[in-house]
């Protein structure tokens, strides 16, 4: 997934120790909770040679799983999983939020109403366990023995926008489709469920052109982008600077 998930680049990752890059196949689910736990080993191993570490991404929940913990939660029956995952993708985001509604309404209302993959873990936890998702969240922050600096980069949203279509248009060219014709063998698993990949599996499916399938990546991604700012707006710790390296330095060594 070297190109759909925007992994750095050859030169990238010999300057600067990565981690989490390549370190697991498409077939092996890496929870919030598996992240944490494995992170926080690393960072150990990061704090023995520097006292400065570097988490940058993406999913909020998982960032948030590391500064600030998770409860612990039972196991999700992996059968139960796969089934409402196959009849959401039968039926639909609106079947699955008639589903919530019904089973879990606690759930109703949460701020990722409109987010599949969540509703799909919140469904089948439901079902699984017989309780919310959302009891099993205190909202009690676990003590880290570390100082967490949290920074944003502020970009103007008409920039942000014409940035992605750009991102995924050198996507396309720098080979995109072939990556996903390769992954078709595994296009069940959770990681290739996602915004750069789904869209080109119905192109290759003859569901639509390779021009819609292109512009729904940079109509999706530019959604997840908003949702990703949604999240990071809530977070009052979080200090939002502008696109200048020199800036986010200087508050580091503060």
């Amino acid at each position: 997934m070297t190109i759909g998930t925007a992994q750095p680049s050859a030169e990238e990752l010999a300057a600067v120790k990565h981690y989490f890059i390549n370190e697991f196949p498409v077939t092996q689910p890496v929870s919030a909770a598996d992240f944490e736990r494995m992170a926080l080993g690393w960072l150990d191993e990061i704090f023995a040679m520097s006292d400065t570490a570097i988490v940058c991404g993406g999913t909020g929940l998982y960032i948030r799983a590391l500064c600030e913990g998770l409860d612990a939660m039972p196991e999700v029956d992996a059968a139960i999983a796969e089934e409402v995952d196959a009849a959401y993708k039968a039926n639909g985001l609106s079947w699955l939020q008639d589903a919530l509604l019904r089973e879990d309404p606690r759930f109703t209302g949460h701020p990722e109403w409109s987010n599949p993959a969540r509703l799909v873990r919140a469904l089948a936890f439901v079902r699984s366990t017989g309780s919310s998702i959302l009891a099993f969240r205190s909202g009690d922050k676990k003590g880290r023995p570390f100082r967490i600096v949290k920074v944003a980069i502020d970009i103007p949203r008409d920039i942000l926008y014409a940035r992605i279509n750009g991102r995924v248009e050198g996507m396309m060219t720098a080979g995109l489709l072939e990556e996903v014709r390769a992954l078709l063998p595994y296009r069940q698993y959770k990681a290739l469920q996602t915004v750069g990949y789904t869209e080109l599996f119905d192109y290759l499916d003859g569901k639509v052109t390779l021009e819609a399938a292109v512009d729904k990546i940079k109509q999706h991604t530019r959604n997840y982008a908003k949702r990703q700012i949604t999240w990071l707006r809530k977070d009052e710790g979080i200090r939002w600077l502008p696109p200048d390296v020199s800036g986010i330095v200087s508050l580091l060594v503060a």
